[in-house]
């Protein structure tokens, strides 16, 4: 039941950012003079509405979003009535425009900004300063946790390793004595230096007895570590040949807080710290959205769905509603704005129909006006929107099968973080 209630906070969430952002294209549109003629919580059938003003507001049936209707977007609107063309949108000058169409995206700013901030200082913020990624692990200091038992099959789907089970074993590393916190100075005749290195000097070694080196409190010492042969893949690749390597039961740990708690006023400048790698990260991932729709595909034919392929609204709405059956608030959170980021830029894409797309438009036309004046020659007017319809639909065509995509696979192999 908690599940099922959290996916339904977590939905109610995303429709309330989403209303707020159409809420930013009225206040601002009518803050310049724009005639705002609807906002709408919702699509579908009506269930209830008001007019206040020159404005209806209402609730829809199909709560997926909302809208907000400005007469006059481009020039080609028929919407405009005659006492109301000094009204229309598109005459007004393009600062106004690009204000009134982002502050949508202002909008999912804000929320993540304010929502980190009330993250940082009542429940802490994820250490940004850690590793995030395989690449910035394989760097770090060879630390390492240990492990009680380690699986030696990778065919062995035993939900718990247990040792002399299935294919479970003691691990190594603990069976010599060696300690989570440690750090790894020499794997045999092998010097390391980082993590990464820790792992090739261990696969690189025959299985059997091998001297470690470490440090432990500032003392050096060391101690023999009986390594096992196990099926595994090559580092950093999931879908490579299996093969027998050494294994040691070590895994990568930091003395560093996986979780930083702030200050009221110490939360101000963190949560913009995490906005802004939360920003990078977003930029990363929409460059990456082409090559995961393979494994976005596969994971609906059968395939283990890979925890790092886009997830809908649906995918994210189960990991909210995870994370509050499981009691980690944070997690539930630390979605939220991370999602509220995400459409923030996404609707920044100068792409039609998205908001990017008419300041784009805006300032092209700006700019071409501006050329043309210079070079004395006659200005060429607006951007007739109805040329752009082909690429428009295609974006949304594009856009329609792969929401259909990730969608399909949040609900039949969905990303679980808790596994």
């Amino acid at each position: 039941m908690l599940f099922w209630l959290g996916c339904a906070a977590f939905a109610l969430t995303i429709l309330i950012s989403v209303s707020l952002h159409e809420l930013g294209h009225m206040i601002t549109g009518k803050r310049f003079g724009m005639k705002v003629t609807k906002y709408f919580v919702g699509f579908g059938p009506t269930i209830f509405s008001f007019h206040r003003g020159e404005t209806e507001y209402g609730l829809k049936l199909i709560p997926l979003g909302g809208f907000c209707k400005i007469v006059g977007m481009t020039p080609q609107d028929d919407d405009v009535a005659p006492e109301d063309q000094h009204r229309a949108m598109w005459r007004f000058p393009v600062w106004k425009r690009t204000i009134v169409m982002g502050a949508g995206s202002a909008a999912h700013f804000a929320l993540a900004l304010i929502g980190a901030w009330i993250m940082a200082w009542t429940i802490g913020l994820p250490n940004i300063d850690l590793p995030q990624t395989a690449e910035e692990q394989r760097a770090a200091p060879a630390m390492i946790g240990v492990a009680p038992c380690i699986p030696t099959s990778l065919s062995d789907k035993s939900e718990k390793c247990v040792p002399g089970q299935a294919s479970g074993r003691e691990g190594p590393a603990k069976a010599a004595s060696l300690k989570t916190g440690d750090v790894i100075t020499k794997v045999g005749a092998t010097p390391v230096g980082n993590y990464g290195e820790l792992t090739d000097a261990i696969r690189a070694q025959p299985p059997g007895k091998t001297i470690f080196e470490y440090v432990r409190d500032g003392q050096a010492a060391s101690t023999t570590v009986d390594l096992l042969p196990a099926e595994r893949r090559p580092v950093g690749d999931p879908d490579g040949p299996v093969s027998q390597v050494a294994v040691a039961g070590v895994s990568w740990e930091t003395d560093q807080p996986l979780v930083v708690d702030y200050s009221p006023v110490g939360a101000i400048p963190a949560s913009g710290a995490f906005n802004w790698y939360l920003v990078e990260n977003s930029m990363r991932a929409m460059a990456r959205i082409p090559e995961k729709i393979p494994a976005l595909w596969n994971s609906i034919t059968g395939d283990q769905r890979d925890p790092d392929t886009p997830i809908s609204v649906v995918g994210a709405s189960r990991i909210g509603g995870e994370a509050l059956e499981k009691g980690v608030p944070e997690v539930f959170w630390q979605v939220f704005i991370s999602l509220n980021v995400f459409i923030g830029l996404f609707n920044l894409l100068p792409l039609l129909p998205v908001d990017g797309g008419h300041i784009a438009i805006a300032w092209f036309e700006a700019i071409r006006s501006w050329l043309y004046k210079r070079f004395r020659r006659p200005d060429p007017g607006r951007v007739d929107y109805y040329k752009l319809m082909p690429v428009t639909y295609a974006v949304i065509l594009i856009g329609g099968a792969f929401t259909l995509l990730t969608v399909t696979a949040d609900i039949v192999n969905p990303i679980s973080i808790f596994k």
